[in-house]
């Protein structure tokens, strides 16, 4: 019988696969991977064209720290028009 050296533990495991630098979108349709410029105060993603405001922990860390309602409600206010035309 062979007997494991090391087996990893699941977060050990994940590391690996740890982004820095980028995060999901908050829009639960989309998730899209979104990646700001160091220092950007806001980012806006490709897919969905959702926007969120950008806080920096250091340089290379950015976290969401909520969404730009003006273009949110934007966005929001053409979707509900597309549904009411068709």
């Amino acid at each position: 019988m062979v007997v494991e050296k090391r087996k990893k533990s699941t977060s050990e495991s994940l590391r690996k696969t740890r982004t820095y630098g980028k995060f999901r979108c908050h829009n639960p349709s989309c998730m899209g991977r979104l990646e700001p410029e160091s220092g950007q105060g806001e980012v806006q993603c490709p897919e969905c064209g959702m926007a969120f405001r950008v806080a920096w922990i250091r340089p290379d860390f950015p976290r969401i720290r909520g969404p730009v309602w003006e273009v949110n409600r934007k966005l929001a206010e053409e979707a509900l028009r597309n549904k009411e035309d068709k």
